[in-house]
């Protein structure tokens, strides 16, 4: 009867201090929020040639194209800029095709200030790779086109100079127009 007695006094003793401790589940979590950062480095490796990465400025808008994902990135243009091209000259599969708007080269310090200073940050950021430019709209028309069979992912910043976002389109870093255009040729 004693060991019955000291078995029921341990069982319940066990039960008693383990009911004293909240359940794991309601224990408050914190919440891990992941970084711009590392969402680009998450995606890169699935983003591939045609797919197109943006490093545009506060006032881009939304898009309703269920091909385009937006990240924010609450840090000036040019840090961001900075960062994504250090990433894809890094990358192995890829390579940025940049393109710019235009009406950048007309907007004078007196209309948007820190507008020669930016592009001071962009030539910096953007040395050694070509630059195209083309009108604003003609960049929109492109990303429509785009986003219908492949992946648009927008960097969106802080920055509050008109157009100052960054187009990056992406091209195969291990094959060329030269080696395809010879391929083509053999194939005929």
């Amino acid at each position: 009867m004693k060991i019955v007695t000291n078995l029921l006094l341990g069982i319940g003793l066990v039960f008693g201090l383990s009911g004293c401790q909240p359940p794991p589940s309601d224990k408050p979590q914190e919440v891990q929020t992941k970084t711009w950062q590392k969402e680009l480095q998450e995606q890169l490796p699935m983003l591939g040639h045609r797919n197109w990465i943006l490093v545009v400025d506060k006032a881009y808008p939304l898009q309703s194209s269920s091909g385009i994902d937006y990240i924010y990135a609450d840090e000036n243009l040019p840090s961001v800029l900075d960062y994504v091209m250090k990433q894809l000259n890094n990358s192995t599969h890829v390579r940025p095709v940049a393109f710019t708007d235009k009406e950048l080269s007309y907007i004078t310090e007196q209309q948007a200030s820190g507008v020669e200073e930016f592009r001071k940050e962009l030539n910096k950021t953007m040395k050694g790779n070509e630059v195209q430019t083309l009108a604003h709209d003609s960049v929109f028309h492109l990303l429509d086109q785009s986003s219908k069979l492949f992946k648009v992912l927008v960097i969106k910043t802080n920055q509050t100079i008109p157009y100052s976002s960054v187009f990056l389109q992406l091209d195969c870093r291990y094959w060329d127009a030269n080696r395809e255009n010879q391929l083509r040729q053999r194939m005929k």
